[in-house]
């Protein structure tokens, strides 16, 4: 009965919207009156039975159901955004958001552990960068001490052979006129025995007079009591000793020089060093001990107010004396006070490669240092690109006296100068090169020679002489060598 209530008030529901309603009355079977009220279905042509009726009751519930089940859904959602706004609230009313201060503080903690991560990373990293270099330092040391050993060996052999010679009474023969004399040359005195072999044999085996006995100089060389610094003609060269090595492509080639003249604060440990190989070349590294050359650790940095060009620089009574680049301009650089304290140019000089040695480098023109002084080697138009030795008041670089040899400066590669004499080297990349050649000042006039020279490295782009040490300093390839020498009595 309930369910045809429901049934009727449904209907009477749907009815509302209906255009026609219907009232009827008749009587029941018993007799009685009974009204009825009809209402017409706008979707549905006829009522359903009960049956049908009953599912579509069920299903109203089942909506029903599912709508109270969104119901208690949307409010639990509700529930949820109320606290959540309700503590954003109580947040708010205790100040600076605490939420935003706990995410700082946790990225403070993460920003200091990276930093700490970043440190030891560091660390780690100049540890092993110190250990490669310690590697390679000890490497270069290992490598410099074989060579030495090797060295060393050899010169023993020779010293043993040139003993057992002489204790058989064989002197060495003269060798013959060489053949190889520089295109050129027109004054060159003809080879006899009385030069190299036979002088440098006669230099050791000669009496000397008690009158005439030698005194030793400071420097350790000997110096005769009349003053004479111990001066003769090249007869021997050494083979090469090498003491460093360059350490980037800027040192392929370059100059290193000591003062044979030290002034104060110097000393004739001072050593200074140019890598020439760019095209500013500016940087002078100077090394108060000769331990901190040989470790590559410089002691100062100069940079020089104008820049260099080739490997003729020399020192010599404190000062620095250096071609400028592009220029046949030469200057004095003191090397105390930093400042340019002369520059001279050097008349008719060729400059930037149109008179260099052999080897190129932009040499045209090549100072020098010897017992008697300050020199410079170069060539002129004039002279046809013949070697002109100029003679060089330190001071002021005033030309002081010049000569003209005969020999091409192109045709060799280096030269140096040993007590007013000039001496040329063969080869700058030949392993048995020669000296080949030396012109006298005091006369005037050139010889041919051929005492051997090593270039070990096979690319010698810088030979000079220093008089107080008497050896030769050279550049080969990367290596800073020095040759022990010998000359003959005068």
């Amino acid at each position: 009965m309930p369910a045809i209530q429901l049934l009727l008030l449904a209907c009477l529901v749907w009815g509302l919207g209906a255009r026609t309603a219907q009232l009827r009355k008749a009587n029941d079977r018993s007799g009685r009156c009974q009204y009825t009220f009809s209402v017409a279905s706008p979707n549905e042509s006829s009522c359903p039975e009960q049956g049908q009726a009953m599912s579509a009751i069920q299903d109203l519930q089942r909506d029903s159901s599912a709508q109270r089940a969104d119901l208690e859904s949307t409010k639990a959602r509700l529930s949820s955004l109320e606290g959540l706004v309700h503590q954003l609230t109580l947040d708010e009313a205790a100040g600076p958001s605490a939420t935003q201060e706990g995410l700082q503080r946790e990225l403070g903690t993460l920003r200091r552990e990276r930093e700490q991560l970043e440190s030891q990373n560091r660390e780690l990293e100049a540890s092993y960068s110190n250990l490669l270099r310690d590697k390679s330092a000890l490497e270069e040391e290992k490598r410099r001490l074989r060579e030495e050993n090797e060295d060393l060996a050899r010169r023993l052999d020779s010293s043993s052979q040139e003993v057992a010679r002489l204790r058989r009474g064989q002197c060495p023969q003269a060798r013959g006129t060489p053949q190889d004399v520089p295109s050129g040359s027109r004054e060159v005195s003809k080879w006899n025995v009385e030069t190299v072999n036979f002088q440098e044999l006669k230099s050791e085996l000669t009496e000397v007079p008690a009158s005439r006995i030698l005194k030793e100089s400071p420097s350790g060389h000997p110096r005769s009591e009349e003053g004479d610094p111990g001066c003769g003609e090249l007869v021997w060269v050494g083979e090469p000793l090498t003491l460093r090595r360059a350490e980037t492509i800027t040192g392929k080639y370059g100059v290193w020089m000591r003062d044979p003249k030290p002034a104060y604060p110097y000393t004739q440990e001072t050593t200074w060093r140019i890598d020439t190989v760019g095209t500013d070349i500016r940087q002078v590294l100077e090394y108060d001990l000769s331990s901190q050359f040989l470790q590559g650790y410089p002691s100062k940095v100069h940079v020089l107010p104008r820049p260099l060009e080739s490997t003729g620089a020399a020192v010599y009574r404190g000062s620095l004396y250096f071609q400028e680049a592009e220029s046949r301009t030469v200057i004095r650089y003191e090397l105390n006070t930093e400042t340019v304290k002369a520059e001279k140019e050097i008349p008719g000089a060729g400059y930037h490669g149109q008179f260099p040695y052999s080897w190129g480098g932009y040499t045209d023109i090549d100072l020098a240092v010897d017992e008697t002084g300050l020199w410079v080697i170069y060539s002129t138009q004039e002279a046809r690109g013949a070697i002109v030795l100029s003679k060089l008041n330190p001071e002021s670089l005033e030309l002081e006296q010049t000569w003209e040899t005969n020999i091409r400066k192109q045709s060799v590669a280096n030269a140096f100068i040993i007590c007013g004499r000039l001496y040329t080297v063969s080869s700058y990349s030949s392993p048995d090169a020669t000296i080949n050649f030396a012109y006298d000042t005091g006369t005037g006039r050139g010889r041919a020679l051929t005492v051997p020279f090593k270039n070990r490295y096979k690319y010698s782009s810088m030979v000079d002489y220093n008089p107080l040490e008497k050896k030769l300093f050279a550049w080969d390839n990367f290596n800073m060598v020095t040759y022990d020498l010998r000359l003959s009595e005068m």
